[in-house]
């Protein structure tokens, strides 16, 4: 069966879905309603999509779709994905979960207990890229130490400007949220829980996000190390997730590009590597096939909404540190 998608939220990753799903099999998933109040995101549709339908209200995509994405506002997702499960949708979500993280536990726990069909967009769980670190990883024995590390020229990253608003707050932006999040999903999927043993969070005056992290954690028995800092790059953005094991070293370098550490210290990239602009929509096909099983009641491992509130819980800590 065909999938209907619906989509809440037509800002940058509402608008990147989209284009994903219009160049997927329509016989897997297909895009059939969009709606955000947005005063401009009505003609970025028609440009993009002439014929997608932006409906008058939230409720109006739920009652067209199978699966509803939801890429709106953090504070905004639990409403819509209790809306989507009440009338039998499943729901794709955006991280974080929530603006409160006692309601994101309350969320989780209800969800599950309903058995919702449910996942949360963490695009790693179908990177390429990560599975040659998995395949990689057979071979260099058991893991000794991880670090983690993100820079950004400023925050929001200069494409993210339209949504500053929100995204250089405290409340709710942020790159330990909005990306070292991403980090902390591939670390627990690759050695286990994530406890956090120490943080340092330093913020401007006034309610402006965070601008350099440093944490201490350990996931599965293994020591990590996360830093990020904004003002000490001249690039947009850096960032990388090194694994030291046994017998080498792996990393993850600017999202997508996979390198395995030489006999003689240097780094070797994975033959097949591509940069994350050529990478992303490899990556949201695998999401979309993944969200399409998920909708028709199958088993995937998209990210989970146990997981998401795992990441998440860690991420707050970290920022409260």
């Amino acid at each position: 069966m065909s999938v209907a998608l619906g989509l809440v939220g037509f800002g940058i990753m509402g608008e990147r879905l989209l284009r994903a799903a219009l160049a997927h099999d329509p016989a897997v998933i297909r895009p059939v309603a969009v709606w955000d109040p947005s005063p401009t995101a009505d003609a970025r549709l028609a440009e993009i999509a002439p014929g997608l339908p932006m409906l008058g209200s939230a409720a109006e995509v739920i009652a067209a779709c199978d699966v509803l994405y939801i890429a709106s506002p953090p504070s905004s997702h639990i409403a819509h994905a209790e809306a989507a499960f009440a009338a039998g949708r499943a729901a794709f979500l955006e991280k974080p979960l929530a603006s409160d993280l006692v309601e994101a536990r309350r969320f989780v726990a209800a969800a599950e207990a309903r058995g919702a069909r449910a996942a949360v967009n963490f695009p790693m769980a179908s990177s390429p890229a990560v599975a040659q670190l998995s395949a990689w990883r057979a071979g260099i024995g058991a893991p000794g130490a991880l670090s983690i590390s993100a820079e950004f020229a400023t925050w929001p990253r200069g494409w993210q400007q339209a949504a500053a608003s929100w995204l250089a707050k405290r409340q709710d932006g942020g790159f330990t949220r909005e990306v070292l999040s991403h980090f902390l999903f591939l670390t627990r999927r690759q050695l286990g829980p994530l406890t956090l043993t120490a943080a340092q969070a330093t913020y401007p005056a006034g309610d402006g996000a965070e601008t350099a992290i440093r944490a201490e954690m350990t996931a599965g028995g293994v020591k990590v190390t996360v830093t990020g800092s904004v003002g000490h790059t001249t690039a947009d953005e850096t960032n990388e997730w090194r694994l030291s094991c046994q017998a080498g070293a792996i990393r993850l370098r600017n999202w997508s590009i996979a390198e395995k550490q030489a006999a003689d210290g240097s780094w070797a990239t994975a033959p097949d590597a591509l940069p994350n602009e050529k990478m992303r929509p490899l990556v949201l096909k695998g999401q979309l096939d993944k969200l399409a099983a998920l909708t028709r009641g199958e088993t995937t491992d998209l990210a989970t909404l146990r997981e998401a509130l795992e990441v998440q819980e860690v991420v707050e800590a970290m920022l409260a540190g």
